[in-house]
């Protein structure tokens, strides 16, 4: 057979192949189901059930199961008062709102919920006087620090303000405004957080500036699952507004006259006249009260305000057979690999979530990490074990370096106030992770000399 043969036989005009013994010449050919055939060629003809059976599948696709949200309506405990009952003809307490006609007084402290307060074990609390006193100070001062005869309630200055303001670039771009209380507010809101929020716990998923949890806990739950996925909630703090925070005093029991006070002591709106390196559209959103980055009662009061988020992503990453933590506004979820196919559907499940618990996510910040690349957890590489990023080691090592030959105050870059002590906390966090590198780390701390 020539190479012409072989191709003609390649594409299909070869002869055909010898089905039997030929006719004799003058006879018909034989019909083809008398023809022999392979022996592994006799098939059973398949029953009517079975055909019917194949039928149905063939037309009904596989239906896969999808997680549909459900509308979350959020029902209130507390005491309804009704507002013919808020009207008095005198004046109930010290600055007591004015009623609709003269002489007549809103007397806002009778919703007071004292089982509420019973289970948090909190001070019972009805008027400015009774929140005055328990903070042991005058009322009058009170009312100074929540800018209470000023006009709308907001300082008119900065000088007039109860916070000092800063602006700190991210690394990201743009800049983030700390707003750091003064020394009076800083101690009424100190008292506020050890007083009352310290005994509201926030939910179990939640672990930044919790007692007993750490960012460690937060990454524990994810050290090697098939992938990891991360959220990044933009503006946390500045998204929860004055009206959600009188909310969740008012959830803890306390009356609305209490919740406001509470709330204005807690939230900062910047004076128009401050000085900042970003665009007027972008300080606009720092002018409504807002929770301030820099109070010590911030972090609490948003991860109580996320309380209701934590407990839907929990639910939906429950359903899927996730694991779910949220470290201040990062949101990380982790799970084998038989849960990457749900990626598509689960991803827009969480966004929706998202909004409607009024926050915003930063889709720019958002990864989906699988294990044969380097998965983080705020900082924590949880791949095999729990461990410290080789480049966080390296810059410290050299950080560590070049205060030893150089001097401290050469790598001082960001003006830290306590250096030292800050080197310390980050060797610190070293050791936790990987007490071999620390080790090292905290031999050349040892040898810098910081009279330099």
């Amino acid at each position: 057979m020539g190479l012409f043969d072989i191709l003609k036989r390649l594409l299909g005009f070869g002869p055909r192949p010898d089905t039997g013994p030929a006719a004799p010449p003058g006879q018909p050919a034989p019909p083809p189901e008398s023809l022999p055939g392979p022996a592994s060629a006799t098939i059973a003809e398949p029953s009517p059930q079975k055909r019917a059976s194949a039928r149905e599948a063939h037309e009904q696709p596989a239906r896969r199961v999808r997680v549909v949200l459900k509308p979350l309506r959020y029902q209130s405990n507390l005491i309804p008062t009704s507002s013919s009952q808020e009207i008095v003809s005198g004046k109930p307490y010290r600055f007591a709102g004015i009623g609709p006609q003269q002489g007549q007084f809103r007397d806002l402290s009778r919703d007071i919920d004292q089982r509420w307060l019973d289970y948090f074990g909190l001070p019972v609390l009805a008027t400015p006087d009774d929140l005055a006193a328990w903070l042991n100070i005058p009322i009058g001062q009170l009312a100074w620090l929540t800018h209470r005869t000023s006009r709308g309630h907001r300082a008119e200055s900065v000088k007039q303000s109860h916070y000092v303001y800063s602006w700190i670039a991210k690394r990201s771009g743009g800049h983030r405004l700390i707003e750091s209380p003064k020394s009076d507010l800083k101690h009424a809101q100190e008292q506020i957080l050890r007083g009352l929020l310290d005994h509201v716990p926030p939910h179990t998923a939640a672990h930044g500036f919790v007692p007993g949890r750490s960012i460690l806990t937060n990454a524990s739950p994810h050290v090697g699952q098939r992938f990891v996925l991360k959220f990044d909630l933009r503006d946390f703090y500045v998204t929860v507004r004055y009206s959600r925070v009188v909310a969740i005093f008012r959830s803890l029991g306390y009356s609305r006259e209490v919740a406001i006070w509470l709330a204005r002591l807690t939230t900062s709106s910047v004076p128009w006249g401050i000085k900042a390196p970003v665009k007027e559209w972008e300080l606009a959103k720092y002018a409504s009260r807002h929770l301030p980055q820099g109070a010590p009662t911030s972090p609490a009061l948003a991860n109580l305000s996320a309380f209701g988020l934590d407990v839907r992503l929990d639910g939906l990453a429950g359903a899927y057979g996730l694991e779910y933590t949220r470290y201040a506004d990062d949101l990380t979820f982790s799970g084998p690999g038989t849960a990457i196919p749900a990626l598509h559907e689960l991803i827009p499940l969480i966004q929706k979530i998202i909004r409607a618990e009024r926050f915003s996510s930063n889709w720019q910040k958002r990864r989906v990490l699988r294990n044969g690349q380097r998965q983080t957890v705020a900082g924590v590489v949880v791949n095999e074990k729990l461990n410290v990023s080789r480049r966080d080691y390296d810059s410290l090592k050299a950080t560590l370096h070049n205060c030893r030959k150089l001097g401290p105050s050469t790598q001082n870059h960001k003006s830290h106030p306590e250096f030292a002590s800050h080197l310390r906390g980050r060797i610190a966090h070293v050791r936790q992770l990987n007490p071999a590198r620390g080790e090292k780390l905290l031999a050349i701390y040892q040898q810098i000399d910081w009279s330099k």
